[in-house]
């Protein structure tokens, strides 16, 4: 930021400049040992390519998908990624809302303190996910100097990279006592398989990105309104509630900040999600036996890490930030896959790939029987 005239609406180095000042320290770990952690991950990442794609048979064979990079991280690298697929995923949102910013001195001496408050805000939010964070298949992301992203080439299926967060897969290890070699490919199971959902199904990302700009397009910018719901927001953090009003178990971020445009594609986004993160479970648990000696300890522990939570505040934060709804779309999505394959089988099961119009509802997601119902039957000319 050059001048107060120029001042974005988000200060995105001040962002990642919070993040990496406040995030936690990772696990101690010897220079020999983190180059050994990343030297195994990457080894992982390969063997983890083949033993996906042959469970899911989601690529037929002889074709070769566009490839995308594997990136092993730390913890600034991981906000470094995040920052910069945030801006690049926010920017027709922030371009609307600057056209917004009133004019003159006094518009733009707001802006900069605005953007760089936000900046701020944005840097603990990350600060606290970035020691969180295990693995994650970035969809919209810009390559930048240090880290590259797969060439968005023909077919509209965009860049993208898989980030493997090493200290954070090395504390989980750890303080669940599991084998490091078992978890370390259990992990990579799971984010190759969001690798080979975006390179595979050459529609995907172009849909998914479609539906979060429509999203963003719905968001009020008119400040006083944005200003509300923050406080709303803020109250639901604070337990502070107007005085009649009943604590309904409060609401995320996401939820309060909403138009009914928006909770109608928001429905359609949490079914998607639901679908991309049970199906990765299903997968990481499907090809685990043959390959993860320990799979069934694994499991048991890891979700009862998921059960048990951290903290009471970090409790109120998942709530807030709304990734208590991202547990459940693990369990509720992976329900859904498994009673569909179970139904009709895998490749039956990958009808769900054909297009947008064969992705499940959210309603579909509880009842896979109803998804089975429209999608194959219809199909089968059943009346």
């Amino acid at each position: 930021m050059t001048s107060i005239g120029g001042a974005e609406m988000v200060d995105w180095n001040l962002a990642a400049a919070t993040a990496t000042r406040f995030v936690r320290p990772g696990p101690d770990v010897s220079r020999d040992e983190a180059r050994a952690v990343v030297a195994e991950l990457r080894r992982h990442a390969r063997s983890s390519e083949e033993h996906v794609r042959e469970f899911t048979r989601m690529i037929p064979e002889g074709t070769v998908p566009r490839d995308t990079p594997v990136l092993v991280v730390d913890r600034a690298g991981w906000v470094k990624a995040n920052v910069a697929g945030f801006r690049e995923l926010l920017r027709p949102l922030l371009d609307k809302m600057q056209e917004r910013r009133p004019g003159g001195p006094g518009g733009a001496v707001l802006g900069a303190v605005g953007g760089k408050v936000t900046g701020v805000e944005l840097g603990m939010l990350l600060s606290f996910l970035a020691s969180r964070v295990l693995g994650q298949y970035e969809t919209f992301a810009p390559a930048t100097r240090d880290l590259p992203a797969g060439d968005p080439g023909g077919g509209g299926n965009g860049g993208g990279r898989l980030l493997l967060v090493a200290p954070n897969i090395v504390h989980v290890e750890r303080e669940l006592e599991v084998a490091p070699h078992d978890f370390r490919l259990w992990v990579c199971l799971h984010e190759e398989t969001h690798r080979t959902q975006f390179t595979g199904v050459p529609w995907l990302r172009d849909h998914l990105e479609g539906e979060i700009q429509s999203f963003l397009g719905e968001t009020d910018t008119d400040p006083m309104t944005v200003l509300e719901r923050l406080r709303e927001a803020a109250q639901s953090l604070a337990g502070a509630r107007p005085e009649g009003e009943r604590d309904e178990g409060g609401h995320s971020i996401v939820e309060i900040v909403q138009t009914p445009a928006q909770r109608e594609i928001l429905g359609r986004l949490t079914a998607v999600m639901s679908l991309l993160e049970g199906h990765a479970d299903f997968v990481m648990d499907g090809v685990g036996p043959s390959v993860v000696p320990s799979v069934a300890e694994i499991r048991e522990k890891f979700q009862q890490r998921r059960a048990r939570g951290a903290s009471r505040l970090d409790q109120a934060l998942r709530k807030l930030l709304g990734l208590d709804a991202k547990l459940r779309q693990y369990r509720d999505g992976e329900r859904f896959v498994r009673a569909v394959v179970d139904e009709v089988g895998m490749d039956g099961f990958n009808r769900v790939w054909t297009s947008p119009n064969t992705l499940p509802t959210k309603a579909e997601i509880a009842k896979p029987a109803d998804w089975v119902a429209r999608v194959h039957r219809k199909g089968e000319g059943a009346p």
